[in-house]
């Protein structure tokens, strides 16, 4: 049985009130905990239209409710993506990552048959070694296989709801060091990225609370987190060790299944991700915008 469940039914339950209907765009959950498709929209002219700040309000409340969004059919330019960024707030820049020529702030996403790596194979969230990690990341993809190149998102908000009370009392007040040295050196080698002298580290909460919802996510990821300060480094080990595979619960995913020119928007504060590379020889590519995010707390 799984440790998730008992005789009682899953620790983990959704429980989904009547939610307001949308007024100037269509909502599709993917899942009951986490992702919807939002059709209804030209995110193109939404950015230019001043008028349409309705529709830019309910895009918000529903990134809010289901912290990953998606929307297919999209032909958008580079500027029409910065610019849809920056209707969420000041852009990131990447501390690593190769980007368009003249634009830090689109990162370039590529892979194909010659590539040693994919973006984001393994689960993690983005950045989580700035002092201030990005709120969240949009990704328009423009070129994907005929198969394969799905990408998996988890809910961090399940992840930590579902822990034991002694679990969360144990976590409460413990932080974790986040460290780009190990994640970021060489990885952008075959882009012709030069290494940096040093990379960002930070100390951030186990678990953070979301600045928009008020609820509770786990905060850790094996891409990023070095450990846990202020205990045992066997101690630490083993509670991330816990974490990470709980955290990857299938219970708590969705996943998205690309199509070309689908955007995929994502909340950082309450989400992990995972790009699957099952598509070689095929080629899939794009670019990412990022927003700036705040110190969790």
């Amino acid at each position: 049985m799984s440790s998730l469940a008992s005789k009682s039914g899953p620790r983990y339950r959704h429980t989904a009130g009547e939610e307001e209907p949308y007024e100037t765009l269509a909502v599709e959950k993917l899942t009951p905990i986490i992702g919807a498709e939002i059709s209804g929209v030209d995110l193109g002219k939404l950015v230019s239209d001043d008028r349409s700040n309705r529709q830019m309000d309910e895009i918000h409340r529903a990134l809010a409710e289901n912290s990953v969004i998606f929307f297919r059919d999209q032909a958008i330019t580079p500027q029409q993506h910065l610019a849809f960024g920056r209707k969420f707030g000041e852009l990131h820049i990447h501390p690593a990552a190769p980007h368009e020529e003249g634009e830090p702030a689109l990162m370039k996403i590529y892979a194909d048959k010659n590539s040693p790596r994919a973006n984001g194979e393994g689960w993690h969230t983005d950045v989580s070694c700035d002092v201030e990690p990005p709120m969240g990341s949009i990704l328009y993809i423009k070129e994907c296989p005929p198969r394969g190149g799905d990408t998996l998102f988890a809910s961090m908000y399940a992840a930590y709801e579902s822990l034991s009370d002694r679990m969360k009392a144990y976590l409460d007040g413990l932080t974790a060091l986040h460290d780009g040295e190990m994640a970021y050196r060489g990885l952008y080698a075959n882009y012709g990225v030069a290494d940096k002298p040093n990379y960002p580290r930070a100390e951030h909460p186990v678990v953070r609370t979301h600045p928009v919802t008020g609820k509770k996510a786990l905060y850790v990821n094996r891409g990023f987190t070095s450990h846990i300060v202020g205990i045992p480094r066997d101690e630490s080990d083993a509670i991330l060790s816990y974490l990470y595979q709980h955290c990857e619960n299938p219970l708590f995913q969705c996943r998205f299944r690309w199509t070309q020119n689908a955007i995929a928007f994502w909340d950082y504060r309450c989400t992990q991700h995972r790009a699957m590379w099952d598509y070689w020889p095929h080629t899939r590519s794009g670019n990412r915008v990022t927003v700036k995010g705040e110190r969790p707390m």
